[in-house]
């Protein structure tokens, strides 16, 4: 269902972050504390490549070919597929970027399976959701029941929830930063994000990769 919308809707999802450029800037603005300066980065659901593109990600896969198009005008290496079957190899990339798009798959767990997979050990899993308790994942919830056409197909989830979801594949060492704390009607500048969660909409979750030659799993 994500590439039939997706692929109807392209430019609509793009001109998005346009007509809420300061919901998406305080959403870079959150996701650059946590993006590491180095190393080889890949984002699953890159989608138009509207955030590759900002934290200098080359790398995105997806299942729409139309939002690959406009993702390879902003110099993104472009991969057609799902995070359920990474086309990588083991341990290639030292972080992945999984913004909203675990909302949309069919099968978050092996998303985060296949992550695990392909990145190196100690490497980060960084994941940006619509917390669904909060003001904007209750907003969301709302239009998904009356059919929107992108929410209606969206799964939403709490931060304790995804918290749970990376501890059962192996992650660990967890950072939070949060931001979008008001509506969106009254977001008129780029808002300053704050470590931890609870009074955000938009959460940036990161679990590190624990080093499989350890075998430690006491934390977990």
């Amino acid at each position: 269902m994500r590439e039939n919308i997706f692929d109807i809707y392209p430019k609509e999802y793009d001109n998005w972050y346009e007509e809420n450029k300061f919901v998406y800037l305080s959403e870079i603005e959150a996701l650059k504390k946590v993006i590491p300066e180095k190393g080889e980065g890949l984002e699953i659901g890159v989608g138009t490549g509207r955030f590759a593109q900002p934290l200098r990600i080359k790398t995105g896969i997806d299942p729409s070919s139309k939002m690959l198009k406009i993702a390879k005008t902003r110099g993104i290496k472009t991969y057609l597929g799902m995070g359920e079957n990474l086309p990588f190899g083991d341990k290639e990339f030292d972080f992945i970027l999984i913004v909203i798009t675990i909302c949309f798959v069919q099968n978050p767990e092996q998303v985060i399976r296949e992550s695990n997979r392909v990145l190196k050990d100690n490497g980060k899993l960084i994941i940006g959701i619509i917390d669904k308790n909060s003001y904007l994942g209750k907003l969301y919830q709302r239009k998904k029941e009356e059919g929107h056409r992108f929410y209606k197909e969206a799964n939403f989830y709490s931060t304790e929830e995804i918290i749970e979801l990376l501890k059962k594949h192996n992650f660990g060492k967890f950072t939070f930063y949060q931001t979008i704390f008001h509506p969106l009607e009254k977001l008129n500048k780029i808002e300053k994000p704050e470590k931890g969660y609870g009074k955000g909409s938009f959460i940036v979750i990161v679990g590190e990769k624990e080093d499989e030659t350890n075998g430690d799993k006491s934390s977990f």
